[in-house]
């Protein structure tokens, strides 16, 4: 017999399967019961609604979004200005090809933005973490004189909004969005006082 953690694994990728497949509004807690072999009432033990699975599969995203872009910022030898970028780029790629290879992650989404704010500011507050240390470690190493860090990554992100989710707000190619973030990553480096290194 599975253990509840190990039912609820079952259920969150069968529907992630069905997520990706019909869409998450299409998608009925009676059709999930179905696909892991158990009824509507079972189901309700272990996910009490739909918006809760689609949490689960969205946590686990922003895990596995967060090891990559901890990883892209722990290789050595990066300057504060290498890492800012490689971290904005990274988040950018990842984003724009997890929406593009599943087009209804958006409508899921954006249904968790509408019920449940509160996790998509955690998730923003993990991001800025990363962000903070770069920062720290810019002015640990004397590239950086910042006086708020937190206040800092804040306004990094706000600036960077629209590379988040760009397929919500733009039609562009990934090619294109890497050009005008360039373009934004160069403008926030020289508002931060450093220059970037010619590769």
């Amino acid at each position: 017999m599975l253990s509840k953690k190990e039912m609820r694994r079952r259920i969150m990728k069968a529907a992630k399967k069905r997520f990706t497949h019909y869409g998450y509004g299409k998608t009925t807690m009676a059709e999930l019961a179905c696909d892991c072999d158990m009824s509507p009432g079972n189901l309700y033990r272990y996910f009490t609604g739909k918006i809760l699975i689609a949490e689960a599969l969205a946590i686990d995203v922003h895990k596995e979004i967060m090891a990559a872009l901890r990883d892209v910022i722990s290789k050595p030898g990066l300057s504060a200005a290498e890492k800012i970028k490689l971290f904005l780029h990274e988040e950018l790629f990842i984003t724009f090809k997890r929406i593009e290879a599943s087009p209804h992650f958006f409508e899921m989404a954006q249904d968790i933005k509408k019920k449940n704010v509160a996790l998509i500011n955690q998730e923003l507050k993990e991001l800025r973490g990363l962000l903070i240390d770069i920062l720290v470690e810019g002015n640990d190493n004397g590239e950086l004189s910042i006086e708020d860090t937190a206040l800092t990554a804040e306004m990094i992100q706000c600036a960077t909004w629209k590379f988040r989710y760009p397929q919500l707000i733009t039609k562009l190619s990934l090619e294109k969005l890497e050009e005008e973030l360039n373009g934004v990553t160069s403008l926030i480096l020289r508002g931060l006082g450093v220059t970037e290194r010619v590769s």
